[in-house]
């Protein structure tokens, strides 16, 4: 007996579409802002950043879906909506207002069945949720999951070092906050539940350790009082 081949809800040219509206919708909530607004100002708080993040996780969440035996369309949709209004509305709201954005986009655009546009939202909805990943749908765990990974890794680590100048220190300083990537790691590695986020998220700390001990080989005056883990 063959393997059944479940045909995708989502063409290709449909989520090509939804990243355009996902990254002139993250453009747009920053429009017109003299303040800067929610420390704009910081490269993470930009469009720009947040729309590379939502990619990240998107992909992300994809492989671990994919490898976990999770719904990829209604997790590849919820990773492009997830942070769509993070740049507009306040953090404790932020989930629940993506997945409003994402329920008017989804019944406005194409022909989804109601049954999909309601399991992307839900998973929209629930990804800032904080308690065990065991208690939540395969396909929230993929999302939650890969979204925590992301601030884990080289991206995590250029992201720290960037931070360095915000806060006005030296490149002496840089062992220090690459230890923090390692924290945020190992705190993360303590959260995912799947092999495929644990497979992931382990190969990252291995590159953030070896790429902090090749800081503190070549720098001779930096700080080497960090614990080494």
């Amino acid at each position: 007996m063959g393997v059944e081949i479940k045909e995708s809800t989502v063409a290709d040219e449909e989520f090509e579409e939804m990243e355009r509206f996902v990254r002139d919708y993250l453009a747009a909530s920053v429009e017109g802002e003299d303040d800067g607004g929610r420390m704009r100002w910081y490269p993470w708080h930009s469009a720009e950043y947040r729309f590379n993040h939502i990619l990240n996780v998107v992909d992300l969440a994809t492989q671990i879906a994919e490898r976990e035996g999770a719904d990829t369309d209604v997790v590849r949709v919820a990773a492009l909506f997830h942070d769509i209004s993070k740049l507009e509305a306040d953090q404790e709201v932020h989930a629940e207002e993506g997945a409003r954005v994402a329920r008017e986009y989804l019944n406005t655009h194409g022909d989804f069945p109601q049954s999909f546009v309601e399991q992307v939202c839900q998973v929209v909805a629930d990804h800032s949720y904080q308690g065990p990943l065991a208690d939540v749908s395969l396909e929230t765990q993929s999302l939650i999951e890969a979204d925590i990974l992301d601030k884990v890794g080289a991206n995590g680590t250029a992201l720290m070092l960037l931070r360095m100048g915000y806060e006005a220190r030296t490149h002496m300083d840089a062992a220090e906050m690459v230890e923090r990537v390692l924290e945020r790691g190992r705190d993360a590695t303590g959260r995912v539940n799947s092999d495929a986020a644990e497979s992931i998220a382990h190969k990252r700390l291995k590159r953030v350790k070896w790429f902090r001990e090749w800081l503190e080989s070549e720098v001779p005056e930096m700080d080497h009082s960090l614990e080494k883990r």
